[in-house]
């Protein structure tokens, strides 16, 4: 990152909420250059790109909201919002703010509901990325995007951002990122998460509001990407966290303290570069995923394929490292039959095994969500999965524990690490479009021989949306802080979209009960689009903002 990057830090080195946050500057350039090379893309676009593909992305409901929407107090609630849900829930999803040159285009913007004292509030703001910056500047898409990089096609326009870099129209001092894809609070800041960058952080205002402070490098300790997907020990108040790369080290780990120290990175070596959305952690382990998803851009070129391909001839592997290594010799790798992993839901120790809940998919295809997708999910297997590892033996084994589609679990966030029960997920009806939510019982047994969802066995509950209602990832927020209460003694809180009426709301539901009839149904002053992962500020934790 550029020396002349603006700090928001006390300047005496401690680490306080600001100290790490970069004010988030760049500097892009018009002129006969910038003119050039948007010349140059128009005519790459018209001979190579085949505009007639569908942008599955950018219609329906997941078309994006054209403005920002400041709070909206007094909205309507039907039925009551408990006290336990004093805070903010937030959400993010893509929202491009200008119509891309080629494909799907994943800007961000994080729609928030402040809840306070049974009434709630209604925000929705970008986040406010370099990237998002400089296309104001410009006033159009500029930026290269993963939907792009596919074939010879994308080979060029990879080759255009980097003259556009070259030629200074594009400042990437400040990286590249969309902070799209997740939401994580830790030592007393909310950062907005996407796995090509690093965190933005972000202040939630007494309002509802929120404010982009900047981007965190944690007083530059931090020099690779940042997954999505960091987990906070619920007892410790660590946060940990990797990134991976293109390039060697193709996995790096990191333990963030509570008080926000990021310590020295442990390299991981695997064999080649790969997508690794996710990963778990126990009370004494990191658990990494080497999944055979390659980043391959021979193969994206000669085949014609995205810049990611599976490779189904490959076992996946799994790393099992404790958790303060401070390399990776005590690492020990477990192999299972090929698959690939979005999302784990927790992970612990239990005798002589390390246990992972994990959403297993078969033959991922990388266009499902990269606009082409269709309507309906076919040929889509991602199931709930119980996986084993054993720390005496070495060996690994793996149980199926429901019928497909699932994704996005979700459990109660006191017991991160450790021995839980229960897993909230949502039910898939196409890539992003989730038509129930669903409670599953680690203590019983799945039926065989189900093909489909529904209660029974290991289902304890089941929340159906309805025709033409569509929802998003489900947080659960305990009713009690802690372990002391019953586990699953909260609410379930989510968006939900009704393509019949075109109206959106936010729903709570007793997440024990699982009952038909939310606790509360809060009515939105606009549509709000699909979108991706969802998180819950607590009351306590927006007060005790650093920032």
């Amino acid at each position: 990152m550029a020396d002349e990057n603006k700090r928001l830090s006390n300047g005496d080195g401690r680490a306080d909420g600001t100290t790490g946050i970069v004010e988030v500057s760049p500097k892009p350039q018009k002129g006969l250059s910038s003119k050039l090379i948007d010349l140059l893309e128009k005519l790459i676009v018209k001979l190579m790109y085949d505009s007639s593909q569908p942008q599955h992305y950018l219609s329906g409901n997941f078309a994006p909201t054209p403005n920002e929407t400041p709070p909206t107090t007094d909205l309507p609630v039907k039925g009551h919002l408990p006290e336990c849900l004093n805070g903010e829930f937030v959400r993010v999803g893509p929202n491009p703010k200008f119509a891309p040159v080629a494909a799907y285009h994943w800007s961000v913007m994080i729609h928030g509901m402040r809840i306070k004292d049974g009434k709630a509030t209604y925000v929705s703001r970008y986040v406010r990325t370099s990237r998002l910056k400089q296309e104001e500047f410009f006033g159009a898409a500029k930026f290269m995007k993963v939907g792009d990089l596919k074939g010879l096609f994308g080979l060029l326009m990879v080759n255009i951002q980097m003259l556009r870099a070259k030629a200074k129209v594009l400042d990437l001092s400040y990286g590249n990122g969309t902070a799209n894809t997740a939401l994580i609070y830790h030592h007393g800041k909310l950062l907005a998460l996407q796995e090509a960058d690093k965190p933005y952080v972000l202040k939630v205002l007494e309002d509802g509001d929120l404010q982009t402070l900047g981007m965190l490098d944690y007083d530059k300790r931090l020099a690779h990407s940042f997954t999505a997907h960091p987990k906070v020990d619920p007892v410790t108040g660590e946060m940990f966290t990797f990134g991976y790369s293109h390039l060697p080290p193709y996995i790096t780990y990191r333990v963030i303290s509570k008080d926000g120290f990021m310590h020295d990175p442990v390299p991981i070596t695997i064999p080649e570069p790969i997508m690794m959305h996710d990963f778990a952690i126990t009370e004494n382990y990191a658990i990494f995923l080497d999944l055979p998803l390659h980043f391959r851009p021979k193969e994206m070129v000669k085949e014609k394929k995205l810049i990611f391909s599976f490779d189904a001839s490959k076992k996946a592997r799994f790393g099992v490292l404790p958790r303060y290594a401070k390399d990776e010799l005590l690492i020990r790798w477990f192999e299972l039959p090929n698959c690939f992993i979005f999302h784990n839901a927790n992970a612990w120790e239990e005798g002589d095994e390390v246990v992972l809940i994990t959403c297993r998919l078969e033959n991922p295809d990388l266009d499902m969500v990269n606009g082409e997708v269709k309507e309906k999910l076919e040929n889509f297997t991602n199931e709930l999965y119980e996986m084993r590892f054993n720390m005496k033996n070495g060996l690994a084994s793996q149980k199926k524990l429901s019928a497909s589609a699932v994704d996005f679990p979700r459990v109660n966030e006191y017991y991160t690490g450790r021995k839980q029960r229960y897993v909230y997920g949502t039910i898939l009806d196409s890539i992003a479009k989730v038509k129930g939510i669903v409670k599953f019982d680690l203590h019983a047994e799945p039926e065989a021989g189900k093909e489909k969802i529904e209660v029974g066995g290991n289902v304890q509950g089941l929340f159906d949306l309805g025709p033409g209602r569509f929802g998003s990832e489900a947080i659960f927020v305990p009713r009690e802080t802690g372990t002391t209460s019953e586990e699953d003694d909260g609410y379930l809180i989510f968006f939900v979209h009704d393509e019949n009426t075109g109206k959106s709301s936010v729903n709570v539901i007793d997440a024990k009960t699982m009952s038909a009839d939310p606790v509360a149904v809060v009515e939105l002053p606009h549509r709000v689009p699909y979108g991706f992962h969802a998180f819950f500020v607590t009351e306590e934790q927006l007060q005790e903002q650093a920032i």
